[in-house]
C-alpha cells in the first residue's frame, strides 16, 4: 500500500472512532467534560499517529502539522455535516482539541521509539480506544458545578434616580454590531416588568426568548437583584440542519443578576451589572474563558444601551 492510502486509512479509522465517541458522549453520556474535550482528542491524536508509523515514517514537521489539520479538518467537517454539532461551538472546541490532539500526536512517536511499542501497536491502541468510554463514564459521576460571576461597569453622566428607571426596564436594542452576536450566540433585544419591588418579574427578552427574573431586592435606586427562574437556549447554531445538540439545554444556568447604582463625586453614576452562572461544560479553565467573554458582551450591550437612554433624559431634563 502507498504512503498516501496508508495515509487515507489512518484518517479514516481516527475519524469513525471520534465521530462515534462523539455521539456517545453528546447523546448517551450527555456529558460535555474532560472525556470528550481532553481525552478523546488526545486518543484520536495518538491513534492517528501510532497507525501511520506502523507502517511509514514522517519527513519532517511539515508533513506531521499537515497530517495533524487533514485529520482535525475531515473530523469536524464529519461532525459538521452528520448533524452532531453546530459551526460555531466546533470553532470553539478547535483550540483545545487541536492541543490535546498533538499530545496524542507526540505521546504516540515516544510510544513507538520504545522496543515495547513497537511490538504491541494492536494491543496498545484497543487499549487507549477503549479508555474513552471509560473516561467519559467517570465524567458522568464527577459533577462539581461552580457558581460564576462576571461584573462589568460603566460610568454614566446622569443621577442614580435617572439611571434606575432605565435599568428596570428598557427599550428596543439596535441590532448587534458585535461580531459574537452574529454567529448565533443569543443576544439582549428588551426588557419589561410587571409590578415593582420585590416579587415584581422582569423579562428581560434575548433573540432566542426571554430571561423571567423574579425581583429579590429593590433598593431604589441603588440596588436592583433577581433570580432567574426560566432562560432561553444561549445561541442558535449554525448549522446546514435544524439541530439542538443537548450542550444547548441545561448546560449554562443563569442563577441571578444584579444592577448596583452608586453615585460619584462628579455627579455621575456607576452602574454595575453582575451575572451569577453555572457552566457545566468542562474543563472550566478552557470553557469559562469563553462563557465569561460572552456574559461581559451581554453586559456591555445592555449598560451601553441604558447609558444612551440615561444621558439623553438628563439632556432633557437640564434644558
Amino acid at each position: 500500500m502507498t504512503k498516501n492510502k496508508w495515509k487515507a486509512v489512518s484518517i479514516t479509522a481516527t475519524c469513525i472512532t471520534g465521530w462515534l465517541f462523539c455521539f456517545l458522549g453528546m447523546n448517551i453520556f450527555r456529558e460535555y467534560a474532560l472525556g470528550l474535550f481532553i481525552w478523546l482528542p488526545l486518543v484520536m491524536g495518538f491513534m492517528n499517529t501510532l497507525i501511520y508509523q506502523s507502517k511509514f515514517q514522517f519527513t519532517g514537521y511539515k508533513e506531521i502539522t499537515g497530517f495533524i489539520f487533514l485529520t482535525l479538518g475531515i473530523f469536524y467537517l464529519g461532525l459538521l455535516l452528520f448533524a452532531l454539532e453546530g459551526f460555531i461551538c466546533m470553532i470553539m472546541a478547535a483550540p483545545i482539541g487541536f492541543v490535546f490532539f498533538t499530545a496524542g500526536h507526540l505521546l504516540a512517536r515516544l510510544v513507538q521509539k520504545s522496543k515495547k511499542g513497537q511490538q504491541n501497536i494492536s494491543a496498545v491502541i484497543i487499549f487507549i480506544v477503549i479508555s474513552v468510554p471509560v473516561f467519559m463514564a467517570f465524567d458522568t459521576l464527577n459533577k462539581k458545578d461552580q457558581i460564576r460571576s462576571v461584573n462589568t461597569h460603566i460610568e454614566i453622566n446622569a443621577s442614580p434616580e435617572t439611571v434606575w428607571k432605565n435599568v428596570i426596564a428598557f427599550p428596543q436594542l439596535k441590532e448587534p454590531e458585535e461580531f459574537i452576536f452574529k454567529t448565533g450566540i443569543a443576544y439582549p433585544i428588551n426588557a419589561t416588568i410587571d409590578g415593582r419591588g420585590i416579587g415584581a418579574i422582569r423579562h428581560c427578552n434575548f433573540s432566542t426568548g426571554s430571561f423571567v427574573e423574579p425581583i429579590t431586592q429593590w433598593n431604589e435606586p441603588d440596588l436592583l437583584r433577581f433570580s432567574v427562574t426560566e432562560q432561553p437556549v444561549p445561541m442558535k447554531e449554525l448549522s446546514p440542519y435544524n439541530i439542538h445538540p443537548n450542550h444547548l439545554h441545561g448546560y449554562w444556568v443563569s442563577k441571578q443578576g444584579q444592577f448596583k447604582l452608586t453615585k460619584l463625586s462628579n455627579g455621575h453614576t456607576l452602574l454595575e451589572g453582575t451575572t451569577w452562572y453555572v457552566n457545566k461544560i468542562k474543563p472550566d479553565f478552557y470553557w469559562t474563558l469563553w462563557s465569561d467573554y460572552i456574559v461581559h458582551k451581554i453586559h456591555e450591550r445592555v449598560l451601553e444601551h441604558i447609558k444612551e437612554n440615561a444621558e439623553l433624559s438628563n439632556s432633557i431634563q437640564t434644558k
